[in-house]
Formats: structure tokens, sequence, C-alpha cells
């Protein structure tokens, strides 16, 4: 099982996460890109730490929106968004391979990652996005997206993926964030999940219903309160469970 977690999202004096601590922890960073967090020196100085950990390296791509954290809906074409999203992983690309490491996959955020689950003509972008500039990279999201539907049909690599901090609706998409269960933060629960999830391929839903989950990667994100303690515990369960962890990438 591969435990990654988002990262890179400090913008010049403003912290956000600690990305030394939680490479201690996880498998793979998804990398933000500058397009909803981060900033070039915070970008390469998140590549330099990943190096040293020696974990994989993704693009954390999303729509143009700093201001609401690649929270929000962009509705722009397909080639505005393809082209963004080529922009931010050529970006990363440059400064990973200045620390000596590559870009081995790619991970919506935000409002992308959800949109593409049912929005076609967004999945097709970013899709094609990744088609153009290396289609050895792999693509992460949601079970049952379009865009891992459109992922296969192309002939890229899809990994699935779970979260460990985030409450889940009984359809299998994530709860909206601002509404009652979306993020979790409690370490011991977040733990609970993630063995089950790779004891039992379940998760449970905010209605207390059990979805079926066939997943490769866990999800931590690095904004979280307690995100360190809570990557600690979620590793130290699956390790005590037996659980291999290492990067699908």
């Amino acid at each position: 099982m591969d435990l990654n977690s988002d990262v890179g999202e400090s913008f010049g004096p403003w912290p956000m996460g600690d990305d030394a601590a939680m490479f201690r922890h996880v498998t793979s960073a998804n990398i933000a890109c500058g397009f909803h967090a981060g900033d070039p020196s915070g970008i390469a100085r998140t590549c330099r730490s990943a190096v040293a950990a020696g974990i994989a390296i993704g693009a954390h791509v999303g729509y143009r929106d700093l201001v609401g954290f690649g929270r929000r809906f962009i509705d722009c074409s397909e080639t505005e968004l393809a082209d963004d999203v080529a922009y931010q992983i050529g970006a990363l690309q440059a400064l990973a391979r200045r620390e000596g490491a590559e870009v081995r996959y790619v991970k919506p955020h935000g409002a992308l990652y959800n949109a593409i689950v049912h929005h076609t003509g967004h999945a097709r972008a970013v899709i094609d996005a990744i088609t153009s500039i290396d289609p050895s990279l792999a693509l992460l999201a949601l079970p049952g997206s379009a865009a891992l539907d459109l992922a296969e049909r192309r002939r890229l690599r899809g990994v699935r993926e779970a979260f460990a901090d985030r409450g889940y609706l009984p359809d299998g998409r994530l709860v909206p964030r601002g509404e009652s269960g979306a993020v979790i933060v409690d370490a011991v629960v977040a733990a609970q999940r993630a063995v089950r999830l790779a004891a039992e391929g379940v998760i449970e839903a905010v209605d207390g219903s059990l979805i079926a989950v066939d997943v490769e990667s866990v999800c931590l994100h690095g904004d979280t309160p307690g995100a360190v303690a809570m990557a600690e515990s979620v590793r130290s369960g699956l390790e005590h469970a037996g659980v291999e962890l290492r990067s699908f990438a």
C-alpha cells in the first residue's frame, strides 16, 4: 500500500503543514505546482526534502485559483485547462530535476479532483495534458471517476486512491468541505479506517454504510490539523497489521 500526502503548499512567509516531518511517514509526495498553492522556492525546497527522504514525487495540479486554494470549480475550456495542467507538470518537472528527481505521477487537487469524477470534458483535458508531456506518468484519482476510465482507454496507468482523513458519502464521493463529517482529525480513527481499508477493502461512509473500494494508495492531507501525528498513527497501524508500505510509482 502507498501512503501519499498533499505537500508543498506554503506560500512565501505563510507556512502550510510540515512537509519534512510528513516525509518520515509517507511514501509519495503530491507537490503543489503553484496554481492552487506553493511558490517556486517552497516547491523546490519540498522537492529537496522528498529526495532526501527517498519518496516518489507527483504533480499536484489544480485549477488556477490561489485565492480559493483550488477548492472552487473553474468553468474553463478543455484547451485552457489542458494548457494549465501541462504548465504545472512542466514547472514541477524542472524543479524536481534540479534536485536529481523525476515526476512520476499526477494527482489533481481539490475542485479539479472532484470535477473529473463526473465532468468528462475536464477529465479529458487532464488526460490530454498528461499524454502530451509524458505518457509514462500515472494518474492518481478517485475510484469510479471518468478520468480513470479515460486513462484506461488512452493506456495511461490509473491508480485508485482512498482518503484516511476525509469523510465519504454513501455513493463513494467525498463529503464536500464545509459540511459535517468532511474532515477527520482524530489520528486513531484515521488509522483504523486505513487498516480496515487494507484488510477488508471497505471504508465507512458518514451514514454508517460500508463502501467497497479497491485502492493502491491512501491519502493524508498535509494541511489537516495534527497531520504529522495522524500520518505516524496511520503508518504504525498499517505496519502493525502487516501491510507493506511502498510507493506505487
